[in-house]
């Protein structure tokens, strides 16, 4: 009689086994809790898991993801305080925003502090604050009139690791009347209260669960991210 070869499981849903893990300690256990492939990608939910998703900034695990919403989820960084804010992110503070915030808040830190990542963060404000003083110009290739001038760019002083004395720089780059032109400078924590103004009226159910204030079990300080070397550059901020 031949021998059966048992197929392995198929992925399953992730229903928050890794909430409140802090990466750097769970990334250092060889255990079955790292072999991420046992769950579906916890933001598409059609693809198997490939890498930890996790916050940066408070250190926290956020969910399994597959190798194309992590790269979706990317920012276009040109340096390391540094994004392009391209049409890329549409879909993340757009049509898509709750559910891509409610993922984002999977971070206990993010989530009780009501805030983002700070080049989320950034490219919110640049979106908020800046897509309404970028400069317009008259379109000669279709009968809409005038089109927004040159790409948002969103920059920002200081270090993630002590975000709130951090100032974000929006600005628009590859504009006739000057590249790298300056739109405005938003402090760190003006940013979070446009975030969180702009949360409560985006996505209600969200916000709902998140509140400024609410600091038990987040880490005092920063703790140190330990890189995912599972497959290259697939850790996310």
């Amino acid at each position: 009689m031949p021998h059966r070869v048992s197929s392995p499981p198929s992925p399953r849903l992730y229903e928050g086994e890794l909430e409140g893990h802090v990466y750097a300690v769970l990334s250092k256990k060889r255990s079955s809790s790292l072999e991420v492939s046992r769950w579906l990608c916890a933001v598409c939910q059609e693809t198997p898991a490939l890498v930890l998703d996790h916050c940066h900034e408070h250190g926290y695990v956020r969910a399994p993801v597959c190798q194309s919403c992590n790269t979706r989820e990317r920012p276009n960084y040109l340096y390391s305080n540094d994004v392009h804010v391209t049409s890329r992110y549409a879909h993340l503070f757009g049509t898509h925003a709750e559910h891509w915030l409610r993922h984002w808040h999977r971070c206990p830190g993010c989530r009780s502090r009501t805030t983002l990542p700070l080049p989320h963060l950034a490219a919110l404000t640049a979106r908020l604050v800046g897509e309404p003083l970028r400069p317009r110009h008259r379109d000669t290739s279709s009968s809409r009139g005038r089109k927004p001038c040159g790409e948002l760019r969103a920059s920002w002083s200081g270090s993630p690791t002590a975000p709130g004395s951090c100032v974000i720089t929006v600005g628009v780059d590859f504009c006739p009347s000057g590249e790298h032109r300056t739109l405005a400078q938003i402090p760190y924590r003006e940013a979070v209260d446009g975030f969180r103004t702009w949360l409560t009226e985006t996505a209600p159910v969200v916000a709902a669960v998140a509140g400024p204030g609410r600091h038990d079990h987040v880490p005092a300080q920063f703790r140190p991210v330990v890189a995912d070397t599972s497959s290259e550059d697939q850790a996310l901020f």
